[in-house]
């Protein structure tokens, strides 16, 4: 077991590769923090807890007038006792109390790991992967149990966190903050790292030192948004992409949440995260139970590549549950910056003859195909064909597309009502609203009320049937606005802040159901573009539109942002038209293509009005990407030239053998009479030869990692180059 408890010393140790985690529990009950990080055989705990006013050997929490708990590092801190810092967790009783004090009750270890009620995680696919602490914990007042649930992988530098709680007493309890994670460290010598921004460009890279008082991210937008992403990462002051201690915190959830680092008066850092308490609460009956999502803690000690490639390979491995994960994903045409609403079914299978010509695989119809979608104005929730653009339906166009060679894809958004639409005026109650308040449209469009089961159920419905009306590979599932005057018609009064979070377990609901139903299509998520970008959408869809912006200066940073803890599997990168519809830059089509075909390639613009030359151009670079494919979507990625310091960026993808790997270079702006340019590798094997497939020169691995290669000049503005290495027996055999 990778889990020990000592019952001497009252002590429990987790071993998570080459990671340690270690908790005490005091004569008293209260459960302190000792440790998190790099593995220590043989810890003694008194040394680990050992504090200045501290007399932790004697195992003494409070003694003379002092407060102690202010003090000490605590596993999941409550509100009102004696520690003033952020709680992990606040209740109020019936008598309008807010104060509560949990304290050991029991404790279990088992092999495996848990699925979590109602909710995405991490899983394992056999027992002797991971082991399980279940620490309950108990507030004899209250009368209220908390059970906190580890779980060590044992491939993996990663320990699991989430938290239940069950009401065990006859007067209902109200959670007021309900986090999934507590870690309290002996110091705050860290920079924090987030990945933040807005619509178009999400998940820039910030980093922060840790200041006294609380910094945080969050989102109260009903999603896990553009702005902010539900992950954040502590790295020691001399740590960089490779080397020093980093500790990441990766929450698996789509909704509103919190991720804090609070410093205290003694320089101590409480780290927490979880579902956002700003206007939530939870009313727990007597009997009932609540769940809270997990977080995925990641220790590195050698930097933030590693902790990246940790979260990329179990992700990949042990998040994503679809048959894709580990399959190769195909080449698509997205017809939306091509047509946008305004098509019909002939050019649609215009588009089509032409991607079949240049070698892509699969076809994807967008928007406007339903109800009377001619714009954005109308029609979300009318799932029915428009028989005026598409006169033989979906079943045909798909028979017409696959007759091609192609595979068929479609575009929905099942979480939207447009007021214009039989749906909304059928139901207008099926909507997030508030009694007399304006119900605020963005985009032409309201949030259909995911709490509801009845609603719930109509998606099932709907997308099954538009699922099971023709062949359809692929699904597109969008959501293009955030909550505003959250509320459900059907909750009672004292449960309206449950809604945001009901609303994401009803989402889950939808997702679990309809990709059981049809696990023969591949799901690719989308929140105008990159608004919902987390690992719980990526436990049902193993893909997710990474941005709406495809320009390709501004996705070196999107894509290097989302690389900090996304796979490149996970990532949707096309080539558009330019100029870019987005920032109206105009970029040679080599750089847009060596940038796309940095994750899951595809295209989004109008094969028709390519020249001959951009065809042959594109030819090249399909037949190319089948060629790396496997590599790019299965091998380690390395960051070696970053966008958010410099006018360079470079990256590396090695296979997991080392036998093959992929350079990408790109410079954004060209200068005058520039020096030589010399990049020193990562990650390849230093006793292995590789061949340049462009050239068929070789170079030693030593002389790659050591020396570098030379990058050839670039002439002009935004160019880039892409380098395939082969070991020497490969490329000779």
């Amino acid at each position: 077991m990778s889990i020990h408890f000592n019952d001497k010393t009252k002590t429990f140790y987790l071993t998570a590769k080459d990671t340690s985690y270690i908790l005490h529990v005091l004569k008293n009950g209260a459960v302190l923090h000792a440790y998190f990080g790099k593995i220590i055989k043989t810890p003694n705990i008194y040394h680990l807890l050992k504090l200045p006013h501290i007399s932790i050997d004697n195992d003494i929490i409070n003694f003379g007038n002092q407060l102690k708990l202010d003090f000490l590092p605590q596993e999941y801190p409550a509100y009102g006792n004696t520690d003033f810092r952020s709680p992990a967790y606040q209740i109020q009783l019936e008598n309008g109390s807010t104060v509560s004090d949990l304290r050991y009750l029991s404790h279990k270890i088992y092999k495996g790991k848990p699925k979590l009620e109602g909710l995405p995680a991490t899983y394992v696919e056999n027992e002797d992967e991971a082991d399980t602490l279940e620490l309950e914990l108990y507030d004899k007042v209250a009368k209220l149990k908390v059970t906190l649930i580890y779980t060590a992988f044992r491939d993996y530098d990663v320990i699991t966190r989430s938290v239940r709680f069950e009401n065990m007493g006859k007067e209902d309890i109200r959670l007021l903050r309900a986090l999934s994670m507590n870690v309290d460290f002996n110091d705050s010598n860290f920079d924090m790292l987030q990945l933040s921004g807005a619509w178009a460009r999400e998940r820039h890279v910030i980093k922060r030192p840790l200041v006294p008082g609380i910094q945080s991210i969050e989102s109260r937008r009903g999603a896990s948004s553009h702005q902010q992403n539900p992950f954040i990462a502590l790295l020691r002051k001399d740590a960089d992409e490779w080397h020093g201690d980093v500790y990441g915190f990766s929450l698996v959830y789509s909704g509103n949440f919190l991720a804090q680092v609070e410093v205290d008066q003694y320089n101590m850092a409480r780290v927490s995260m979880g579902i956002n308490p700003f206007d939530f609460s939870w009313l727990l009956k007597p009997g009932e139970t609540f769940q809270t999502p997990e977080v995925v803690m990641v220790y590195s000690d050698s930097g933030l590549n590693k902790m990246s490639n940790t979260y990329h390979k179990l992700y990949r491995n042990r998040l994503m549950r679809s048959k894709f994960k580990d399959k190769e994903r195909p080449i698509l045409i997205n017809n939306w910056e091509a047509t946008y609403f305004d098509f019909t079914e002939e050019k649609l299978k215009e588009l089509a003859k032409e991607a079949k010509d240049l070698g892509i695989e699969l076809f994807v119809l967008d928007d406007g195909w339903f109800g009377k979608r001619n714009s954005d104005n109308s029609s979300l929730g009318d799932w029915f064909v428009n028989k005026e653009k598409i006169p033989s339906g979906l079943d045909g166009l798909a028979k017409d597309i696959n007759s091609l060679g192609l595979k068929f894809g479609l575009w929905m958004e099942p979480e939207m009502v447009s007021p214009d639409s039989d749906l909304y005026r059928k139901h207008p109650d099926w909507c997030i609203h508030v009694p007399d308040r304006p119900r605020s449209e963005s985009r032409n469009q309201l949030v259909l009320d995911l709490s509801r089961k009845d609603v719930q159920d109509y998606i099932i419905k709907v997308v099954s049937d538009i699922l099971e009306s023709a062949n359809i590979s692929y699904v597109k599932w969008d959501m293009n606005r955030n909550m505003t005057e959250i509320g459900s018609a059907l909750l009672p009064p004292e449960r309206q802040r449950e809604t945001a979070h009901r609303y994401i377990l009803g989402l889950y609901r939808i997702l679990e159901e309809i990709t059981t139903r049809f696990p023969d299509v591949l799901f690719e998520s989308c929140a105008g573009g990159g608004g919902r970008f987390d690992p719980g959408m990526l436990y049902y869809m193993p893909q997710t539109w990474t941005s709406d912006d495809t320009d390709a200066v501004e996705r070196l940073k999107i894509q290097y942002g989302t690389s900090i803890v996304y796979p490149l599997i996970s990532m949707g990168s096309h080539i558009s038209v330019v100029p870019n519809h987005q920032v109206h830059r105009i970029t040679p089509l080599k750089i847009r293509a060596h940038v796309a075909m940095s994750a899951n390639f595809g295209f989004e613009l109008d094969l028709t009005n390519l020249s001959s030359e951009e065809k042959e151009e594109i030819k090249r670079y399909v037949k190319k990407y089948k060629d790396i494919r496997k590599l790019v979507q299965f091998g380690d990625f390395y960051r070696l030239l970053s966008p958010f310091e410099g006018n360079e960026n470079a990256w590396l993808i090695v296979s997991e053998d080392k036998r093959e790997f992929l350079l990408y270079y790109f410079e954004v702006l060209k200068g005058a009479n520039e020096p030589i340019k010399r990049l020193r590798l990562k990650g390849i094997n230093p006793d292995f030869n590789y061949v340049l497939e462009d050239d068929g020169s070789a170079y030693s691995g030593d002389e790659l990692m050591y020396a570098g290669i030379v990058i050839p000049e670039l002439k002009g503005d935004f160019q880039s180059i892409m380098m395939h290495f082969k070991e020497e027996s490969i490329k000779n055999g």
